[in-house]
């Protein structure tokens, strides 16, 4: 196979899984015994950026602008994230001079204070979520209403899931006090398992892969369950039962770390195992321009269906994982508000 029918295979290939990412001309060819760095492209796919990227690079890609929204010294400024021009053109606004650098960070020139509130890419895919998830449960909650018979349509495969939250998840783990908690658990299941599918389609963004998003879905879990707590609960954190008082200055700090600990298990839990997979099947692609790079075209060749194949592999892993990532935080969380809420007998 030639050169320019490997890197149409290639290139198929990532445009298929994820085209957001691109591998540019100079990096791949202008030296070939230099072996080929995936980490720049591998990184730029996992992290958030002021603009949705779709494939290309440099000026010869394809982008989608987002909103700037800035609040500098009580100033507000908003404009389109391509008046950065990827980051080669600063943004003047009044006296206040904005500009991006190679991270996608904005930084004020003259060092004025930012509050920095953009529609970032993220952001714009929790939207687009949301936007699913509306879809999918006013459809459903009409269907479910005149149906009489046995779910059909997409009713079929929200209510199975939706019936399992509820008497699998929530009900074992809350018992009788589970009504309070259920739309809570609910959203937070669907919230993740609806992002976490989006950011398998080509293009999407690392929205459960990014450790903010996962920090905010832990501290939420975090106030429920600590708000919702019971005497019972704070009698065993400050006094647990059956302890010796000479041990009590170490075990009340011991347990007082717990209440922090958990969710800060679930926050690394779901930024990691999906992150991970990104990364995984990325550099599984990567290996192909890495072949080319250290072996030449042939080696690029001999090893491009062997990488496929895990890639194909690892995609429906990550399938797999989209879902029991949901059900794992979910679980934990109705575990920790049972924990919480269960009175002592």
């Amino acid at each position: 196979m030639n050169n320019f029918s490997l890197r149409l295979l290639v290139s198929f290939l990532i445009i298929l899984f994820f085209p957001n990412i691109s591998f540019s001309e100079e990096t791949t060819s202008k030296d070939d015994s230099e072996l080929y760095n995936p980490v720049p492209a591998i990184m730029h796919h996992i992290s958030d950026s002021h603009e949705w990227h779709l494939l290309g690079e440099g000026d010869a890609s394809v982008t989608i602008p987002l909103p700037v929204i800035l609040i500098t010294e009580g100033n507000l400024d908003v404009f389109m994230s391509s008046a950065f021009n990827h980051g080669h053109t600063d943004v003047v606004k009044g006296d206040r001079v904005y500009s991006m650098d190679s991270h996608g960070h904005i930084h004020e020139k003259n060092h004025l204070s930012i509050l920095d509130l953009s529609i970032t890419k993220n952001v714009a895919s929790m939207f687009l979520a949301l936007i699913v998830m509306l879809f999918l449960f006013i459809i459903s909650a009409n269907k479910s209403k005149k149906n009489t018979g046995a779910p059909s349509g997409i009713l079929s495969f929200i209510e199975p899931l939706v019936l399992f939250v509820r008497d699998d998840i929530v009900k074992p783990n809350l018992g009788h006090n589970y009504k309070k908690f259920l739309p809570y658990l609910l959203t937070l299941f669907f919230f993740i398992l609806v992002n976490n599918l989006l950011g398998l389609l080509p293009g999407a963004a690392n929205v459960t892969g990014n450790i903010a998003v996962t920090l905010v879905l832990s501290f939420i879990t975090l106030i429920v369950t600590n708000f919702s707590a019971n005497k019972s609960y704070w009698g065993h954190i400050f006094k647990p039962p059956g302890v010796p008082l000479a041990l009590m200055p170490i075990m009340i700090p011991i347990e007082l770390v717990g209440v922090f600990t958990k969710p800060f298990a679930l926050m690394i839990r779901l930024f990691a195992n999906i992150s991970a997979g990104h990364i995984i099947i990325l550099s599984l692609i990567s290996l192909i321009f890495m072949a080319q790079s250290g072996l030449g075209t042939a080696g690029a060749f001999g090893l491009s269906p062997v990488s496929v194949l895990f890639v194909l592999f690892m995609y429906f892993i990550e399938i797999l994982v989209a879902f029991l990532q949901a059900y794992i935080f979910t679980l934990l969380t109705s575990l920790f508000i049972g924990l919480a809420t269960t009175e002592a007998h």
